[in-house]
């Protein structure tokens, strides 16, 4: 772990780097995700009554970010197949 990093900020890296290369706003997602560790890391502000709504802003974003990677539905590119020509 890096100096003066948490545990949050550091899992939330670390899942980050198993994405691989991030494109489009996924970089900036990623730095959203890591300020808002280190905010949680941090204490939540406000003598942690910050903490939920920092959880919910980092779980949305984390869920944003892995939604751009999700696999799209695609038709069946075989179902027309049966369709006669």
């Amino acid at each position: 772990m890096e100096v003066g990093m948490g545990p949050v900020e550091k899992a939330v890296r670390d899942d980050v780097d198993q994405l691989g290369d991030l494109v489009g706003v996924e970089p900036s997602l990623s730095e959203m995700a890591f300020t808002l560790a280190r905010e949680i890391d941090a204490g939540g502000g406000e003598d942690g009554r910050q903490l939920p709504a920092l959880n919910r802003e980092l779980r949305a974003t984390l869920a944003q970010l892995l939604a751009a990677r999700a696999p799209e539905e695609d038709d069946d590119d075989l179902g027309d197949l049966a369709e006669p020509s």
